[in-house]
């Protein structure tokens, strides 16, 4: 068994040893520098006379000549040893060399060659030189069992082996593996690893076969130091370092891939510098140099740009012409985004382009050609432009191809697109037909709907490249949340159910204050016609709870059961209608520790507002939407616009009524630079139909009211905006004064809600590197404004008795305690027969002691005053914000898709408050959907 060993220049044969299998190496010391030889090696000779053989030290040497016989010789036997997959034959044609033709040292140096261009043997030698009986030995090359990648954590081994050549079941040549060096050192280069080290090593098995080992150094990244800008005049080094795609390492920068070396991106750069000055009207720039120099360490790079930014000039004439008749060319020129007199912007050319081909598709020319011509004065620095529209024919829709789609029925995706086979062709219809399709969810995002020549010069052919993507979702989760503490969730969601577009969802969700399964299934085309039906049932538990202290107490409990059926049409392309009709009964009922001991409801612990609140109640309405939405996604919208107006009538049947209206509204915009803004508005009021119960009684019931808070508004508690009532207790003084309570960990805060709101959002998503997005983190600022009023004001609960103290302030006492039959409780004080010292005995007599106290006609025997039982400790009871007045907050938050289920992080400060508001400044929640 050989091992051979191979360095750069040097040529190594050991013999007689061997050694492990682990221990066997091919090559060693491949460096970025360069991609070293492999050297060819062959048996050390033991015989006599000495037979030619293959002197080749590495892949870049030549072949040593064979000494010239003394005169030419012709082959009488020509045989091959060594051969074992390979055929004698087989070997033969790889030479020129035959039985009785002549040969020379030349030929045999050329056969030598020709052997060595066939990188199937690893040894090979000439023999019978002298008499003619000339003898191939050969030592075929291995066979590669595997190929193992060790030491990679980088880039995974899926990806190197998808681009190296070598293979199980191939030969093993050394020149494979040399430029499967070279390939993996270019992986790593285009990750920024410039210090990547390959070490390759070959392991002999049996059966002359090799395990081949590419030992992986992947090294620190090499990263950006310093970036200079030589030659530029007009802007500063910033702005310009601003308008590139590599940034300088700082650490502010820690997750951003951009400060990492590319050579790729620097080639990007230079064509993002030439597109910023050509915007800026510097028609003339141009980047001479780009170097970038690695570091004296050889960690990171220093690139140095050298620009010469030329005149600046402005737009001079601007004119179209067009080939097309049905266009009006003085009316194109006008409608252009540029003007004479204008600063030259080549984007803007570039949009008057578009605008135009656009405008040629709106009419039905599918493959228009618009060709700027450019006319550059460079003494008056103007730059005229003709916009030159070729002649084209109407275009017709020749057929749809749908492809991709292995789930998904073509049916599904064919009626979101707005062209039929037959129909003259129109741009507008082909973009929105692909932000139909994309806003399905269905399909990896940004599908673009193709244009290609059809048979004909007026005929297209749509082409829809699809990629489907996983359309189940099965959430298991456990979270917390800072509204609802631990939360429990089990949800499955099938948007693509049977490949017919149709949704079927089932989930459970549990928490310390909320409880609910529900069951639905949407059919979005009702028997293929554009109607949309869908259903629902459910059954939540629901606990509202208050603040005593930091401690959360449950007030009422809320049981919902019933159903929901829903209808839609569409009207036109944006506006559709739906109607709905649900029923539900609902069980309100008050926590223990508010209730009298006969189960009925004890308005002192609870308040009036809390009491009003309780019963079982029908509910049946009936209600409709009217929506516009020309959004481009309705999963991550960048653009477009969506508005909503609802109304529902409860009062068919069951025991509430009241119309609830509501309004949303959104608008998205692309920002440039991946920026993306939001404005988010929506409000709402509810009508009652019945009358008040009573004064301080709202008609509509506490339970049917809208409430603002966390998480909708952000910067507040959870209803933490609106109507409430704040119970605060008295506190006395050891002087005999009195005071209120104003801690507010220490008053109880009851929200009430309100029959009004409104809330507004504005927001910029911020655009962060490819190393963050692929964390799935989407960081945002924002603003909002709202308010939630519109209630009446509650009764209070109680009047306390007072008394005055010296400085004739009044001193609240607590009610007396009463018995079930709400008789006022006194305490007796007596002394029994042959006791020594007085007892203390209830009673329900202010002077005496009635043996049946409470009891009908039950007389009171004695003359000694009794004293008051004090019951419920005096409290101060404020309503505090019934007002529509802004509430305005501002902050930045992030949704991060971890792995434990999304998470969203809020830090908002509450800038404007009305009293009673409860300000929140940290929120988060994981766990659930945002």
């Amino acid at each position: 068994m050989y091992v051979h060993v191979f360095k750069v220049g040097l040529v190594t044969a050991i013999n007689g040893y061997d050694f492990a299998r682990k221990g066997a190496l091919l090559m060693a010391g491949t460096i970025l520098s360069g991609v070293p030889a492999f050297a060819q090696t062959a048996p050390v000779a033991t015989s006599t006379p000495a037979p030619v053989r293959n002197p080749v030290a590495g892949a870049s040497n030549g072949v040593t000549p064979v000494a010239a016989p003394v005169s030419v010789t012709t082959i009488k036997t020509l045989r091959v040893e060594g051969s074992q997959r390979i055929e004698p034959e087989t070997v033969l044609s790889y030479t020129k060399l035959r039985v009785g033709v002549p040969y020379t040292a030349e030929t045999l140096d050329q056969a030598l060659k020709d052997l060595q261009a066939s990188d199937l043997f690893a040894d090979y030698s000439i023999s019978g030189v002298a008499d003619g009986n000339i003898v191939l030995r050969v030592r075929e090359n291995p066979i590669i069992n595997r190929v193992i990648i060790e030491g990679n954590k980088a880039l995974k081994t899926d990806k190197i082996t998808k681009e190296i050549k070598l293979a199980p079941r191939q030969i093993f040549t050394r020149t494979a593996v040399r430029q499967d060096i070279a390939r993996i050192i270019e992986l790593y280069r285009r990750q920024g690893r410039f210090a990547a080290v390959i070490d390759p090593k070959m392991v002999n098995l049996d059966q002359n076969r090799v395990d081949v080992v590419f030992e992986v150094s992947e090294g620190p990244k090499s990263k950006v130091r310093q970036i200079n800008i030589l030659g530029n005049e007009v802007f500063s080094d910033d702005q310009i370092r601003g308008q590139m795609a590599t940034k300088q390492s700082r650490l502010f920068r820690l997750l951003s891939s951009a400060t990492s070396y590319d050579q790729d991106r620097l080639s990007y750069d230079q064509q993002k510098l030439r597109q910023f000055y050509l915007t800026q009207g510097y028609a003339d720039f141009r980047v001479t140099s780009a170097v970038a120099e690695l570091t004296p360490d050889k960690k990171d790079f220093i690139i140095t740009y050298v620009v010469e930014e030329g005149k600046r000039y402005k737009f001079g004439d601007v004119t179209v012409d067009s080939q097309i008749r049905d266009f009006d060319n003085t009316k194109l020129a006008a409608s252009l985004p540029l003007k004479k007199g204008d600063w030259y912007n080549a984007k803007l050319v570039e949009d008057s382009v578009d605008n135009l081909s656009q405008t040629a598709g709106l009419f039905g020319y599918a493959f228009t050609e618009v060709n700027p011509e450019f006319a550059k004065d460079a003494e008056t620095l103007t730059m005229g432009i003709n916009f030159n529209i070729a002649e084209a024919k109407r275009t017709y829709v020749e057929r749809i191809e749908i492809n991709g789609n292995t789930q998904t029925q073509d049916k599904v995706v064919r009626r979101e697109i707005r062209l039929a086979e037959g129909d003259a062709f129109n741009s507008f219809q082909v973009k929105r037909s692909q932000d139909r399709i994309n806003s399905l969810g269905y399909f990896q995002d940004k599908m673009e709907i193709k244009q290609l020549p059809g048979s004909a010069p007026d005929r297209v052919i749509l082409e829809t490249n699809l990629e489907e993507k996983s359309t189940g979702e099965l959430q298991l989760s456990a979270g917390y949340s800072s509204l609802e503490r631990f939360i429990i969730q089990a949800n499955i969601t099938q948007r693509n159910f049977r490949g017919k577009g149709q949704e079927l969802r089932a989930g459970v969700n549990y928490s310390s204050y909320s409880k609910s399964i529900e069951l639905g299934f949407t059919e979005p085309y009702l028997f293929d016609k554009n109607i949309a039906i869908g259903g629902d049932i459910f059954r939540r538990d629901y606990n509202s709870f208050s603040f005593n202290g930091n401690d959360r107490q449950t007030n009422y409990s809320q049981v919902s059961t019933g159903f929901q059926l829903r209808a839609g049409v569409p009207l036109t392309e944006f506006w559709s209608l739906s109607a709905r009709y649900g029923l539900s009964y609902d069980e309100v009922s008050l926590d223990n520790q508010f209730l009298n001991p006969n189960g009925s409801c004890n308005f002192l612990a609870a308040g009036r507002y809390l009491c009003e609140a309780i019963g079982n109640r029908w509910t049946s309405s009936v209600g409709y939407s009217l929506i516009r939405d020309t959004l481009n996604s309705r999963l991550r919208p960048t653009a477009g616009s969506r508005f909503s107006f609802s109304q529902d009538f409860a009062g068919l049947g069951g025991d509430v009524k009241y119309i609830r209206t509501r309004f949303e509204g959104s608008k998205y915009a692309n920002l440039g630079s991946g920026f993306i803004g939001s404005i988010i508005a929506e409000g709402g009021y509810i009508h009652p139909l019945q009358s008040s119960t009573g004064p301080g009684v709202d008609p509509v019931r506490i339970t049917d009211r809208f409430y603002l808070g966390e998480p909708q508004f952000r910067g507040f508690d959870i209803r933490g905006v609106g109507p409430r009532v704040l119970r605060a207790p008295y506190i006395n003084n050891a002087d005999g004064t009195q005071t209120v309570q104003t801690s507010r960990d220490q008053i109880q805060d009851d929200a009430l809600g309100g029959r009004a709101y409104y809330l507004a959002r504005a927001e910029i998503e911020i655009p962060l590197g490819s190393g963050a997005r692929e964390l799935g983190l989407r960081p945002s600022i924002y603003a909002q404004v709202g308010s939630l009023f519109g209630i009446k004001k509650p009764l209070p609960t109680a009047e306390f008795p007072f008394t005055l103290d010296n400085n004739g302030n009044k001193v609240f006492q607590p009610l007396p305690a009463r018995d079930a039959a709400n008789n006022i409780l006194y305490n007796n004080v007596f002394t029994a027969a042959g006791a020594t010292s007085p007892s203390i005995r209830q009673t329900t007599c202010q002077t005496g002691y009635s043996a049946t106290p409470g009891a009908t006609g039950a007389s009171c025997v004695g003359t000694e005053t009794n004293t008051v039982i004090p019951g419920t400790a005096p409290f101060q009871e404020t309503f505090l914000g019934n007002s529509a007045k802004p509430r305005l907050s501002v902050g930045i938050g992030v949704n991060w898709n971890s792995p434990f289920g999304p998470l969203r992080i809020d830090l908002a400060k509450a800038l404007l408050t009305q009293k009673g508001d409860d300000p929140k400044l940290i929120t988060f929640n994981v766990g659930t959907q945002f």
